[in-house]
Formats: C-alpha cells, structure tokens, sequence
C-alpha cells in the first residue's frame, strides 16, 4: 500500500472509494453504517421539547430494498480490502442489523460472534410503549468459511477484564461529557458517534500495531482516533465535508501512546516451545540436579535425557509430578521448583529466561 493514503480522510462515496483502494489492503474493518431508522416523525419527551435523533439525509431510504442494495454493494467493496488474515466489525441497530448480517452471511462471510455492546446509560424510552433500547449488536466476521488464520488476542481481552474470559456483552457508556464532539453552539457534530471504549476494546481484540484500520463511514472519527492512539494505521471514507473536518481537527489533538505500551500480551499458543531438556542442554539445569515440590517436601532427580525420577516413578516432570500428588495431571513447570539463596523458584522461570535469550 502507498502511504499516501493512509491515515487520512478519503472524501467521497464510501463504495466508489473501497473500489479504488487496493485489493487486500485492511487488516481489521470497522464499519458504522446507515441504520435505516424509519422515523415516522419527530420523537418528543413527555414535557413536548424534541428529542435530538437521527433524521439526516443519510439514514434515509425509500424502502428496504434500495436499502439491501446499498448494504450489498459496500459489503461486496469492503471484502475486496480486507486481507486474507483480517476481520469485519459491523454495528447496527434492531433497525438493519438482522439484514446485514443475512447480506454478509450471502455474500461469504463467516461470522465469529455477534457481540451486543449494552449502553450503560441509554436513552430512556420517552413514550413508555416498548422496552428502552438499550444495546447494539456488531456482527465479527472473517471473509470467508476457509479462513484459519486472524487476529485475536484472547490472553491481552482478558487481562483487560481482569483474567476473567472476555464474553460477548460488553457494558460500555454510551459518548457524553468531553468526548462527544459539539460545534460551537453546542451542538452535537454527529448524532451517533461512538465511544472510544468501544473501539478500544475492538481493536486491543483484533488488531496488532500498525495493522491498517479501514472505517467506510467514518463520521466523526473514533476509529481513526484510537487507531492513532495505540499505534495502528488507519484510513476513514466519508462523504460529509463537515464531519470530516471535525475529525482530522479531533485526530490532530491525539498524542499516540509509546509504541511498547500498545503491544497486545502475546497468547501462550504463540510463544516458541520450550522442551524441558532443553534447560539441560544449555546448562541452566544440571543432570543429577534436584528439583522440588512447592513446599519442598519431595524431590525429584534430573536425567541428562529431560526425565526426572523420584523413587521408582521415572518419567516427564509432568507425568512425575501427577503421580507425586496422585493428580490425573500436572503442570511441570509450575509445579516443580530448583533451590536459589532466596528460596524455591519454580522453573517455569527458566523457561522464560531461555525464551527471552531465543528473542533476542
């Protein structure tokens, strides 16, 4: 890809400007499109003042159909710009989001999860004649079925939700206070600009640094704002000259974080395999060696092979150390510990040291 036209605002057609870009060029996109709301009218609050919604030009179709149309088309441009490892986010409303998904769905996607983003402080339901609309749904998809290989970054979500699995309902404040752009009579520049937590989350899930971030309807520019944030590329298509300025104004204040802090905590699937014998080859660990348990109370003997004995029990420090606990299994590496001036450390510190001297 040129660098002339990443991290820019490409003005214009969002269809018409995928089609232009070269073929494979987004690692993650991440698309907020026309809901299609079919307001019937102006929406009022009990005390008759009129509720600030969504009536632009933009979010209006004549019927369904030429809606499908124009969801089939951006969706067919966007699959030719995502790359053969990347994925699709696409956030919708009840209003659309059930036929994007159907259109994704004919025209190859794959969908991974559908994650509802549920507004920790929604708008209330002023009529009280439904339920208050108090979540929206994103669609995560590969490109196609066949796809084995894109980003995510399990072990880094995870330790954002504090070790606990990420799920797929996220509770996150809908944009208020100093975040949500205004004009200056106050007024919102975007009636549906998203949260920088949001895509924060997004991206800290399926992005890498400097991964390219393609946003077709780019708004306000919260994708582009947080791609720089945490080092990624990013590329936003929009047609409204007006949001456009606002968000290259709001990207220009952005101080993106140093390159080592936005670096996602690599999966234990991905680190190098380290063989215990291997701490043995290289002298970190001797034949004839003792390793213990936790507290020390039992011992284990090391083989110039990788096997540890104690006693009669003979074999890897994983079946070994099963057997001391009469445990069906056993972590090894955790559970077996070498003697320091400080005290037992578990070897699995080893492990490490040999990875970061294979890094290097």
């Amino acid at each position: 890809m040129t660098k002339d036209i990443e991290n820019r605002i490409h003005i214009g057609d969002c269809i018409e400007t995928m089609k232009s870009l070269p073929k494979g060029c987004a690692d993650m996109i991440f698309a907020d499109p026309p809901y299609n709301l079919q307001l019937g009218g102006d929406l009022t609050r009990p005390d008759n003042s009129k509720v600030d919604a969504v009536d632009d030009d933009w979010d209006k179709f004549a019927d369904f159909a030429t809606y499908d149309k124009f969801t089939r088309e951006w969706l067919g441009a966007a699959r030719d710009c995502l790359s053969d490892t990347g994925t699709i986010w696409v956030i919708g409303s009840y209003h659309n989001i059930f036929r994007v998904g159907a259109i994704m769905q004919d025209l190859g996607f794959w969908i991974l999860n559908d994650v509802i983003w549920r507004k920790t402080n929604p708008m209330p339901n002023f009529k009280g004649t439904r339920f208050t609309n108090a979540h929206e749904t994103m669609i995560w998809a590969t490109k196609s079925p066949n796809q084995k290989k894109y980003t995510f970054n399990y072990d880094a979500l995870k330790v954002l939700n504090d070790d606990i699995q990420m799920r797929s309902d996220w509770s996150i404040p809908i944009c208020s206070g100093h975040e949500r752009l205004k004009d200056n009579l106050g007024k919102k520049v975007h009636p549906t600009q998203k949260p920088e937590a949001l895509l924060h989350r997004i991206m800290m899930a399926a992005t890498k640094p400097n991964d390219m971030i393609l946003d077709p309807f780019f708004g306000s520019g919260t994708s582009g704002a947080v791609a720089k944030s945490l080092g990624r590329r990013w590329l936003g298509i929009e047609r409204d000259t007006n949001y456009a300025l606002a968000a290259n104004e709001r990207i220009a204040r952005i101080v993106p974080f140093t390159s080592g802090d936005v670096i996602p905590l690599k999966a234990k699937r991905e680190e190098v395999r380290i063989p215990f014998g291997t701490l043995i080859e290289q002298g970190l660990l001797r034949p004839g060696d003792a390793i213990y348990s936790p507290r020390g109370e039992k011992a284990a003997r090391i083989h110039a092979d990788g096997s540890i004995c104690m006693g009669e029990m003979v074999g890897s420090i994983h079946r070994v150390g099963a057997l001391a606990q009469s445990s069906p299994a056993c972590n090894g590496w955790t559970y077996w510990h070498f003697r320091t001036e400080n005290g037992l450390v578990p070897i699995d510190v080893l492990r490490h040291q040999m990875r970061a001297k294979l890094a290097a």
